[in-house]
């Protein structure tokens, strides 16, 4: 069974870099899960950074609504001993995007939430090592949009049920990780 982590923290905290750095110490071969579309200018230089920020060994998938069935199709892969499957570890990157994904499809909470618990159950029984990252969204104000609250209360939901079954879960603020849950990891230190 492989070992789950979960990074948290808000934006340009440091959670993204710390991902890779635990996942790169893992194995030589790893598979970015990316669940960001680039639907603008400054969306499309952001995720030309972040593919800068990988080095060689890395595999892109991009899935903006259902990271679970990529997970699932990897973890069959793997446990069949495909050639084709070349990660030995899996990043996605990041919950708080899908989130909002799906409600830019029109999703209901309710629906996300079934989305969300597909996930967790996909990573309780990962047989590779997982990090995921997300946005904390419950650190700041009440957003001022109908929209905006229904983001929080949702990632937020999301953010828990996912935390409950990664083995390890840590808050990134500053670029200082705080443990939540599990042990600090010394590949990140």
């Amino acid at each position: 069974m492989g070992k789950a982590l979960l990074f948290v923290g808000g934006t340009r905290s440091g959670k993204s870099g710390m991902a890779l750095r635990w996942a790169e110490a893992q194995a030589p071969h790893r598979l970015y899960l990316a669940t960001g579309r680039a639907d603008d200018e400054e969306m499309t230089a952001r995720i030309a950074r972040h593919k800068a920020e990988r080095g060689s060994g890395w595999l892109c998938s991009e899935e903006p609504l259902d990271p679970a069935a990529v997970l699932a199709g990897v973890a069959r892969k793997s446990a069949g001993g495909s050639d084709n499957c070349a990660a030995g570890v899996v990043l996605l990157d990041c919950v708080s995007l899908w989130v909002a994904n799906l409600m830019a499809a029109d999703m209901a909470e309710k629906d996300i939430l079934d989305r969300v618990d597909a996930l967790a159950a996909v990573i309780a029984d990962y047989p590779l090592p997982l990090v995921l990252v997300s946005v904390e969204a419950g650190l700041g104000m009440v957003a001022m949009s109908s929209l905006g609250r229904r983001f929080q209360d949702t990632l937020g939901l999301a953010n828990q049920a996912l935390a409950r079954v990664c083995d390890t879960v840590l808050f990134v603020s500053c670029g200082l990780p705080l443990v939540l849950k599990g042990q600090l990891p010394e590949e990140i230190c």
